[in-house]
C-alpha cells in the first residue's frame, strides 16, 4: 500500500510541473515571432497611471489577432516603449534591459501564455470585433487594431514585487 502511494505521489510530482508550464514549442514560438512586428500608437496619456493606445495584432482568424494586439500592448509597455504624442512624452520601456524578456523567458511565457495574467493590465476600449480600416485581411489571416487602456503604472508595480 505505501509503495503505491508513494508511486501516485511521484506521478503527481513529476507530471503537476508538465501541467502548469505545458505549452508546445510550437506555441512558445509563436509567441516569441509574435513580438517581433506589432504596430503601436499612443493616443491618449490619463493622470491615474494609465495610456491609452491603438496597438495591431495578426492572426489566422480575427479572433487570435484581437488576442494577440492585447499581448502586444503589454509586451510592447514592457519592452519597447510607448511612442509620445502632441500632447504627451513617449514612456520608455518598463525594462531598461534589452535581455529582459530572455533572462527571465520561464516568467514571460507564464505571464503570456500559461497564467494569461497580461490580460489584468489592459482594457480594451474597442466595442465588438474591429471593422473597417481597423480589420485588414492579409495574407495567412488578419491583421486588426484595438483600442486599449494600459495600466501602465500597476503593470510596472507587477514587475517589480515580482522580482
Amino acid at each position: 500500500m505505501k509503495k503505491s502511494l508513494l508511486h501516485i505521489v511521484i506521478a503527481l510530482l513529476v507530471a503537476l510541473p508538465v501541467s502548469l508550464f505545458g505549452q508546445s514549442k510550437r506555441e512558445i514560438k509563436a509567441l516569441m515571432e509574435s513580438f517581433e512586428n506589432y504596430e503601436v500608437t499612443t493616443v491618449k496619456v490619463a493622470v491615474d497611471g494609465t495610456k491609452f493606445v491603438k496597438v495591431w495584432g495578426y492572426g489566422k482568424k480575427v479572433d487570435d489577432a484581437i488576442v494577440q494586439a492585447k499581448k502586444n500592448a503589454v509586451h510592447a509597455s514592457l519592452f519597447r516603449g510607448l511612442p509620445g504624442m502632441e500632447s504627451a512624452m513617449a514612456a520608455p520601456p518598463i525594462f531598461k534591459d534589452p535581455n529582459a524578456f530572455d533572462n527571465n523567458k520561464d516568467y514571460f511565457i507564464d505571464f503570456f501564455l500559461t497564467a494569461g495574467e497580461y490580460i489584468k493590465y489592459i482594457n480594451v476600449t474597442t466595442d465588438g470585433v474591429p471593422s473597417g480600416q481597423d480589420r485588414r485581411q492579409v495574407r495567412g489571416g488578419y491583421k486588426v487594431a484595438l483600442y486599449v487602456q494600459v495600466m501602465f503604472d500597476n503593470l510596472r508595480d507587477k514587475m517589480e514585487s515580482d522580482g
